[in-house]
């Protein structure tokens, strides 16, 4: 059943992610043939809800609102991964999932959820600066970075700001069907799913290191990914033995030569997706990669996504599209 829907909200709000649940579940859309929601914003502090970046949201609507809700959605607001939460909000949250309601958080909503004590022994996910955070902070959920959400039924969480897209898509889907996703994507103009996982939007920039002669093998490195390097020639480069390179290489970087090295022509290799129309093949030797075979296995592997959905992504080339 997904028929009664209720978005809670607590001061400081952000309005993006509110907006991504009213947008899935808030918009009459049954002239079209699209099954109606009764909706509703419930308050959990007082009527009056200060929403980022500075204005309020007026709701009738208290925490009883939530005995009637099939699902209830948890946008993210200012520092959730370090606030408490209204006891009488977690405990509406634990009896409406007794009676078989779910629950979905988007972003940093899962901490919400975790002070619930609804991720205990469950996997979840939030966005990827705060999940050491939630780790630590609940220690009993199963949390992983990586994905865009997690279903654990009746618990959904999921990562940062869009991905709370995916997440109330994914229920619809799940309970509605494909096409009445579909639909509403298309109303949206965004993907009915996306492919991959946080880290194709994590930035990995390259720190700078203090031992000399790693860091000038570094640099070298950086301006050379289309060329085959050798520990041996990255070894002589800083002046020291092979075995000597490795282990300040590993005490400085926190990783080993060929990790770091398969980093940084994945890095590049996204740069040219984003800004350039090459070909997958001169993608590939551009950054190392004996072929775009070898690119497509390293890309899916790291970054749970192909090249060519990585670059429709960035590039918005229509999913024919193919180079």
């Amino acid at each position: 059943m997904l028929k009664n829907v209720a978005a809670v909200l607590l001061d400081n709000v952000h309005p993006f992610e509110l907006g991504v649940v009213c947008e899935v579940f808030g918009i009459d859309r049954q002239e079209e043939g699209l099954p109606g929601y009764d909706f509703a914003l419930v308050a959990a502090e007082s009527s009056s809800v200060r929403a980022v970046p500075g204005f309020t949201i007026s709701t009738p609507h208290g925490l009883d609102r939530l005995d009637a809700a099939d699902l209830i959605a948890i946008p993210v607001g200012d520092d959730f991964h370090t606030r408490d939460f209204p006891p009488a909000l977690l405990e509406a949250l634990r009896q409406a999932v007794a009676r078989g309601a779910r629950v979905v958080s988007v972003c940093v909503g899962a901490f919400v959820l975790g002070a619930a004590g609804l991720l205990d022994g469950r996997r979840c996910t939030t966005h990827w600066r705060y999940a050491a955070a939630l780790a630590e902070r609940y220690p009993k959920a199963e949390v992983e970075p990586g994905v865009l959400y997690v279903d654990e039924d009746p618990i959904l969480t999921s990562a940062g700001t869009s991905a709370g897209i995916d997440a109330c898509l994914h229920l619809v889907r799940k309970l509605q069907g494909s096409d009445v996703a579909n639909a509403i994507a298309r109303r949206m103009v965004v993907p009915p799913h996306r492919e991959g996982g946080q880290a194709q939007y994590i930035e990995r920039p390259v720190a700078h290191f203090g031992e000399v002669g790693v860091r000038l093998a570094l640099a070298w490195a950086e301006e050379h990914l289309d060329q085959e390097i050798s520990v041996d020639q990255w070894s002589a480069l800083a002046c020291m033995s092979p075995r000597t390179f490795a282990r300040r290489f590993r005490m400085e970087t926190g990783t080993t030569p060929y990790r770091w090295l398969l980093a940084q022509r994945l890095l590049g290799a996204q740069r040219l997706l984003e800004n350039t129309d090459a070909t997958m093949e001169a993608v590939a030797v551009r950054t190392g990669f004996p072929n775009a075979a070898a690119l497509r296995h390293q890309f899916v592997r790291s970054l749970d996504i192909t090249p060519n959905a990585y670059r429709r992504a960035f590039r918005g080339r229509s999913p024919g599209t193919t180079r």
